[in-house]
């Protein structure tokens, strides 16, 4: 997640700002994201294609207390790396079910329910296409890119109204809970009960240490891997430990005072007021907050690039672009992405409205919504990642990925022909 560092000399506090500077991480980091997916194109698209493969399959071992573990590189990124990710997803989530857009049951209603939207109808239409020659892959389309939907609303600018980019954001977290849950359920192997127990001990402990108000870091990255290391020899997909570390990351307020949120600060005038409301300030910097701050860069900027650069090398030629076309695979991403996608989430959206259990983001047209949820079409690095955990086969891998790059780019293109449209918004 994150927030705004500035610095003020004369009193040394910073202020901290969750949802403006989630924004701008993830906008930000959708450049080195966009990057790395297009060096590792070039890279397995290049004479040196071969040493792309290798590279990525190249093993490395580590060695704990007589208990070691080998996997290649692509593994330990995705499986290692994309923990941290999915701890800041869980933080993301936590932060906004206590305090931020999902704190609200009606104003949660509309994103959640155009989030159920936009993951049923991809799902139909992957399976409509696809369903009987890969039935697994139906969860690849559902996911949403935060970081690249995000990014397409900052190239907008100021013709979104702010409403539009608080609808977009809630629905994308809502669309994380649902690829966690999918993750979860359908893509574990045969679990193994004893190093699952373990996982669970290592979540019992994390919630003990936690009353008992230990500070100290370390403590809970250890814990962290216990449960991690439980998952994964358990069958249960390792990132999983992320989310739930993030999820049992406390709300309560972090211990260190030159920290402010600016979010809790009105417009004062009044001394007392002003001080009352840097005391609010500083006692609303939790630690969910806090731990986004530091760990949120880190994921941005160059996790998920990592991971764009692992998992992106796919060969583009006009032989296997002619194989991609005859793939059903293909072409059941393709349209759930591109088409699924915004089809899900504006009919979510209008039922929401006209049945009166949720209002439409203030100040956004039609146009507007479509747009929105024609970005949320930009599934890039979850799809990605359970591409990896559906799909067996290798060809049928590359196609995936094949239709996930042009299916996001032609959303991202579509998307910014919708929201570009008219005149700036008047944000409230």
């Amino acid at each position: 997640m994150s927030k705004t560092q500035r610095q003020n000399p004369s009193v040394g506090v910073r202020t901290l700002s969750p949802l403006r500077d989630f924004l701008h991480k993830e906008a930000a980091g959708a450049v080195l994201l966009a990057l790395g997916a297009l060096v590792a194109l070039i890279w397995a698209n290049s004479p040196w294609a071969g040493s792309y493969e290798s590279f990525w399959h190249s093993r490395t071992a580590i060695t704990v207390a007589g208990h070691s573990l080998e996997l290649d590189l692509r593994h330990w990124v995705n499986d290692g790396l994309m923990t941290i990710f999915f701890l800041v997803v869980g933080l993301e989530i936590k932060r906004e079910i206590t305090h931020g857009h999902l704190a609200n049951r009606r104003a949660a209603l509309l994103p959640g329910v155009a989030a159920l939207g936009g993951m049923l109808v991809p799902a139909l239409v992957y399976l409509a296409i696809a369903g009987t020659f890969a039935p697994r892959g139906w969860a690849i389309p559902v996911a949403t890119d935060i970081a690249l939907a995000v990014g397409v609303l900052s190239v907008a600018g100021g013709r979104v109204p702010s409403s539009l980019r608080a609808f977009l954001l809630g629905l994308a977290i809502v669309d994380d809970i649902g690829a966690i849950i999918i993750i979860a359920a359908v893509y574990s192997t045969g679990v193994t009960v004893g190093w699952l127990a373990a996982a669970v001990v290592g979540v019992a402990v994390t919630i003990l240490v936690q009353r008992i108000q230990v500070q100290t870091v370390f403590v809970y990255v250890v814990i962290g891997v216990v449960i991690w290391l439980g998952l994964y020899e358990g069958g249960v997909h390792p990132t999983l430990a992320g989310v739930a570390m993030g999820l049992l990351a406390p709300s309560s307020p972090r211990k260190q005072v030159e920290l402010i949120d600016v979010e809790e600060i009105s417009d004062v005038t009044a001394a007392e007021s002003a001080i009352a409301a840097s005391k609010s300030a500083r006692a609303s910097v939790s630690v969910v907050e806090w731990l986004q701050h530091m760990l949120h860069p880190w994921t941005s900027f160059v996790i998920v690039p990592v991971f764009a650069l692992a998992n992106s090398g796919i060969e583009i030629s006009v032989d296997s672009i002619q194989d991609a076309a005859k793939s059903a695979v293909t072409w059941g991403v393709f349209f759930g992405l591109l088409a699924g996608k915004p089809l899900g989430i504006f009919i979510a959206t209008r039922m929401a409205s006209r049945s009166g259990i949720a209002d439409l983001p203030s100040g956004s047209s039609s146009r507007q919504i479509l747009g929105a949820g024609t970005a949320a079409g930009i599934g890039f690095t979850v799809a990605i990642f359970i591409t990896e955990l559906a799909l067996p086969n290798a060809t049928d891998q590359a196609n995936a990925k094949l239709a996930i790059l042009f299916a996001s780019v032609i959303a991202a293109c579509f998307a910014l022909a919708l929201l570009l449209r008219g005149k700036a918004a008047s944000h409230h």
